[in-house]
């Protein structure tokens, strides 16, 4: 608190400064004190160009400062991070997440979904995106049950089947792909938490694409589209050319399953050329490695002539996550593994998704922005990584996540490096 006491005869600059005080007072009793400070990491973030060690400080479950030496004596909590990468917290842009128990459904409200919470933080996610496990019809379940109760922010993309992932046969079901019923949900009721729309797992024609496509226009949202299950394969050159947008998302990128799915790399292993061309005209391609949709045959010859994911993402769900996947800190090894820098992979599981999903507040360290935090150890050994066709390669990083900060709050801390040690509970009585 600040006192000024003003004598009879003060002087007039005594005076002066004396109301400069008072007239400044607020600004310093409302100065924030740095709840906790992550001190000597090197940061990458992409969205402000930084890559050199700094300090990330916080307060608020605000970033309040980003800087070189910031004082220890200035915070409340300091955690040394010395050795580690301090990233924004990742946003993993295909994940399910629909949980529930609803007796035999695919995805939708079933237990191939998960909980967010146990798989997200402990790989430095903070952030996910579910790819249209729900539609119009049962979002309200989705949100009450699992968007509501998690720490993890989960935005969503709707599903242009009303039903959502229930399972392969409803998926089908054209009567019940009603774009302007999706459009209405997004745009009017959830514009906050639904990004964008999914459509997946069609055994017909670019129908559903075309709806969902209709249903992006409505809305001003991207759509993702999972282009499996055609038997014969569909073109996707016809599909990036005649149907997908600017913005719009295909994934599933390196999947290799020629007999459903045509392949972004041939059987000569070279990348076709209309794939390059839809990048560089603005469509997105997304990783979603998946339980499935992840071949070292697509993937390595894609890197080695220069064809990158937009974005690194999981498909996370019961199958994934127990097989090559397992997390995205993971499926991002896999890249450093492939020759991808790790501020070109950061990227794409930060700013790049954020700027796909149209939320410019996430995926950045900005002063200001929600306190979502990573912090990785970036390990060298000798590692195996594997595919969904059960092949290794073999690498020798891999990136693992040491901290985990949400809002502000430690989430996730695997070898307890914001903890005291124990004797001091002892020596402390």
């Amino acid at each position: 608190m600040l006192v000024c006491t003003h004598a009879k005869n003060a002087g007039r600059v005594a005076g002066f400064l004396c109301s400069l005080l008072f007239l400044f007072a607020p600004y310093f009793s409302n100065a924030q004190e740095i709840e906790l400070l992550l001190k000597g990491g090197h940061v990458i973030d992409p969205k402000n160009n930084i890559d050199a060690v700094m300090d990330v400080a916080v307060a608020g479950g605000k970033i309040v400062r980003v800087a070189s030496n910031i004082a220890a004596s200035e915070a409340k909590k300091t955690v040394d991070v010395k050795g580690f990468y301090v990233t924004p917290g990742l946003i993993d842009m295909h994940a399910h997440v629909f949980a529930g128990t609803v007796p035999d459904a695919y995805i939708a409200n079933a237990s191939t979904s998960l909980p967010p919470d146990g798989f997200t933080f402990r790989a430095g996610i903070t952030t996910v995106v579910d790819a249209g496990s729900s539609g119009w019809r049962n979002f309200r379940t989705f949100k009450a049950q699992t968007i509501d109760k998690a720490q993890t922010r989960v935005l969503a993309l709707l599903n242009i089947v009303g039903t959502g992932m229930a399972s392969r046969y409803e998926e089908q079901d054209l009567s019940d792909m009603n774009p302007v019923m999706v459009a209405n949900m997004i745009q009017r009721l959830f514009p906050k938490i639904i990004v964008g729309v999914k459509a997946a797992h069609f055994w017909g024609d670019y129908a559903q694409v075309k709806a969902a496509v209709e249903a992006g226009k409505l809305a001003n949202v991207p759509v993702m589209v999972d282009f499996g299950e055609h038997q014969p394969p569909l073109s996707i050159e016809k599909l990036f050319k005649e149907y997908l947008r600017p913005g719009d998302i295909f994934t599933h990128t390196y999947s290799h399953g020629p007999a459903n799915r045509e392949t972004v790399v041939d059987e000569n292993g070279k990348v076709k050329p209309f794939v390059f061309e839809a990048q560089k005209n603005g469509l997105i391609f997304d990783v979603g490695h998946g339980g499935g949709a992840f071949a070292w045959r697509q993937a390595i010859p894609a890197m080695q002539q220069g064809f990158k994911p937009n974005v690194i993402s999981t498909d996370l769900h019961t199958d994934s996550m127990n097989g090559g996947m397992k997390g995205l800190d993971n499926v991002i090894s896999k890249f450093l593994n492939m020759g991808m820098t790790l501020p070109d992979a950061i990227l794409r599981a930060t700013w790049n998704p954020a700027q796909v999903i149209k939320r410019p507040d996430l995926g950045t360290l900005s002063v200001g922005s929600e306190a979502d935090i990573a912090v990785f150890n970036l390990r060298k050994g000798d590692f195996g990584f594997l595919d969904t066709r059960k092949l290794k390669l073999k690498g020798d990083k891999k990136l693992e996540a040491e901290l985990t900060i949400r809002a502000g709050k430690i989430v996730w801390d695997l070898n307890g490096i914001s903890a005291g040690a124990w004797e001091s509970e002892v020596t402390a009585k």
